[in-house]
């Protein structure tokens, strides 16, 4: 079975008998995934391999950056630029197509990041991103003392500026994945190890309030297992995370649909395709695909 349906509300976002294909495989560790609509392909991360891959159905896999100061998270803004996480240099960068480069974010009043993991951009032209200590741990970065006492979650204002802190310095203890309701009006942010996500609000300004428990139990953050770590939200809203056995949706009541069965454990998600409904999730050693009845929410980057 490729569909673990828990509720028949699943059945209206993917069919049941939808089959997961795996595409290509023999990495060692996939991350970061984003369509690019124009070019139609795929961008993804390999961050023990640091290296930076795309996919595409008419040139299969091929390597664009290596090193890659083993980046992790990847998105388009709205002019099209490419803002990726690098767990080498603690930094998140702007990318334009013209091959020049621009760093955003390095330090938080004085400190080096620890590596910024995930990153989302709002309509306005904020961003935000999750700053885990991932990229400090051997292999999927370098490992090296710890600046920051903290974990955080940041947002960029529009105009540029130095990160500020969206959320408590305590709120969570790991934070990865991040995503917005399709109004904007709500933020998702995941906690790796205690396998849960929260949700707030988004206010006018950019800034998040009101912080709540929106679904926990997303297995036990035992990384063997699968963890909670990519996330995405379809056009309808509900949320499909990374989790035990493959990619789990869930409604934005808080109700946990089902789980898209993979046979590695998925790294993050991401929609893509002509009409936004093939779902690519980039899972340890290969890369996998799965038609979906739903499209992703619409973000900023989409034509």
């Amino acid at each position: 079975m490729t569909v673990n349906v828990k509720s028949q509300a699943l059945a209206e976002l993917i069919d049941p008998g939808a089959e997961v294909e795996r595409v290509a495989t023999g990495f060692t560790f996939t991350e970061g995934p984003i369509w690019n609509q124009e070019g139609e392909f795929l961008l993804f991360s390999d961050m023990p391999g640091d290296v930076r891959r795309r996919f595409s159905e008419r040139d299969g896999v091929q390597e664009v950056m290596r090193p890659s100061n083993k980046g992790n998270g990847m998105v388009y803004d709205a002019d099209g630029n490419l803002l990726v996480c690098e767990h080498v240099t603690s930094s998140l960068v702007r990318e334009r197509p013209d091959g020049s480069r621009e760093t955003l974010a390095t330090h938080y009043r004085g400190k080096e990041l620890n590596s910024p993991n995930d990153v989302v951009t709002r309509s306005d032209g904020t961003i935000y991103f999750s700053d885990p200590i991932f990229g400090r741990v051997p292999g999927f970065g370098v490992e090296r003392p710890q600046d920051l006492s903290f974990q955080g979650v940041y947002r960029i204002a529009p105009g540029g500026g130095e990160p500020e802190l969206a959320v408590a310095e305590d709120e969570f203890e790991q934070p990865n994945g991040l995503c917005f309701s399709p109004d904007e009006s709500l933020m998702y942010i995941n906690d790796t190890p205690r396998a849960l996500i929260r949700v707030y609000e988004v206010r006018r300004d950019g800034t998040l309030a009101g912080g709540r428990l929106f679904f926990d139990a997303i297995g036990s953050g035992v990384i063997e297992e699968g963890i909670p770590d990519g996330m995405k939200c379809d056009q309808l809203g509900n949320i499909w995370v990374t989790g035990p056995g493959g990619v789990w949706v869930i409604s934005p009541a808080g109700e946990h649909l089902g789980v898209i069965e993979v046979p590695e454990n998925v790294g993050n998600l991401a929609w893509g395709g002509p009409d936004w409904k093939t779902l690519w999730m980039p899972s340890s050693t290969s890369l996998y695909r799965v038609r979906t009845e739903v499209a992703s929410a619409r973000l900023p980057y989409h034509r």
